[in-house]
């Protein structure tokens, strides 16, 4: 598959003052992106999942004041929402692209992969690239790479996420919005693709 990328005008968007001027911003230049990525993917993580991937992009229907910081398409096993169930995103903030997996705070399979991390850390941070980071806020821009953590630190975090309510997990690559992959279609879907294979075993380590 095929994609038409990302460029400087998409990741300003992101910056533009205001809350309807910049939903506008996002409506024109990154949705259409987003919904076109969703489609396009969807047939992928389905066979890469082994059942039937939906795609939603983030409405930001909530807010009413505060504009919001990125936004995304994210694909999950059910039609009508994501944010109950383990899944995949791609989105952007104003400075990178994020490819990730993520499991956030309104999902009750939180602790079945809590458990998994704690078992498996040092598995995981040996399957996983350097590059690729651990967060545990998907709303702030930034993360710890994977070479930096400690199998300790990646204990701590499944510790954290199975008792701390509103904790959340995620887990990818971050591509820099002046990376030149971005502006390549074809080289950026093969990223997409190879990202979510390598990410593929915690997905399924949250069921």
């Amino acid at each position: 598959m095929t994609y038409p990328g990302f460029t400087g005008q998409d990741f300003d968007s992101l910056t533009v003052p205001g809350l309807e001027p910049r939903m506008n911003a996002i409506i024109t230049h990154i949705r259409p992106k987003l919904e076109e990525l969703g489609q396009s993917f969807a047939p992928f993580l389905s066979t890469l999942c082994g059942e039937e991937m939906y795609h939603h992009v983030a409405k930001h229907a909530r807010r009413k004041v505060n504009p919001p910081k990125d936004t995304w398409v994210a694909w999950a096993p059910n039609k009508r929402g994501y944010k109950a169930f383990p899944h995949f995103e791609v989105g952007m903030f104003e400075s990178h692209l994020f490819v990730i997996f993520a499991v956030i705070y309104e999902s009750p399979n939180k602790s079945i992969f809590a458990e998994s991390l704690r078992k498996q850390a040092s598995r995981y941070k040996k399957m996983l690239p350097d590059h690729f980071y651990w967060s545990m806020d998907h709303m702030d821009p930034g993360g710890t790479p994977n070479g930096e953590v400690s199998i300790k630190g990646l204990k701590e975090m499944a510790e954290k996420l199975r008792t701390v309510k509103k904790a959340e997990i995620l887990c990818g690559l971050r591509i820099d919005r002046d990376d030149p992959l971005l502006m390549d279609g074809e080289r950026l879907s093969s990223t997409i693709e190879e990202t979510f294979t390598t990410l593929l075993p915690l997905y399924k380590a949250s069921f």
